[in-house]
């Protein structure tokens, strides 16, 4: 007959080991971060961070905000993100007769927080908000510079 039911004819236990997965995406949220620095896809605003040899880069894309609604604090090495996002739909109870079928832009109070490298200079940070990007430039400390060494 058949050696396993592994090798059934349409695979009945893959279809069971198919579903499986498919229940832990829906209950896990499927989407769920790959690391302990790294958030779930469709956090807001969503971030990129890097690295040069004499800084830390964070790039936060945050498009629509007022930047002086914007609060960036640094923190024992922990840089925050937070403000709130003004909702763009016509408030309830209003004379509009505007129907809202989807709603995808996030809006409300938001918060990032970013876990630094211990050689940040906390004392030389610049932040700067164009084209709703927010640029966050933290320096590395002097002494954590790589240093070239003459060979005598």
């Amino acid at each position: 007959m058949y050696e396993s039911l592994w090798s059934f004819p349409g695979g009945v236990l893959g279809e069971f080991e198919r579903l499986r997965r498919e229940l832990d995406d829906v209950f896990t949220g499927g989407g769920a971060p790959s690391s302990i620095r790294s958030a779930a896809p469709g956090a807001f605003p969503a971030i990129n961070v890097g690295q040069t040899p004499n800084s830390v880069e964070v790039y936060a894309f945050a498009p629509g905000l007022d930047p002086a609604k914007i609060d960036v604090v640094l923190d024992r090495g922990v840089l925050t993100i937070s403000g709130e996002r003004p909702s763009s739909l016509p408030r309830a109870g209003g004379d509009t007769k505007t129907s809202v079928y989807t709603h995808e832009r996030a809006s409300g109070a938001f918060k990032r927080a970013i876990s630094l490298p211990d050689d940040v200079d906390a004392s030389r940070v610049q932040a700067s908000y164009r084209d709703g990007v927010l640029n966050v430039s933290i320096a590395r400390r002097e002494e954590a510079q790589p240093k070239r060494i003459t060979v005598q």
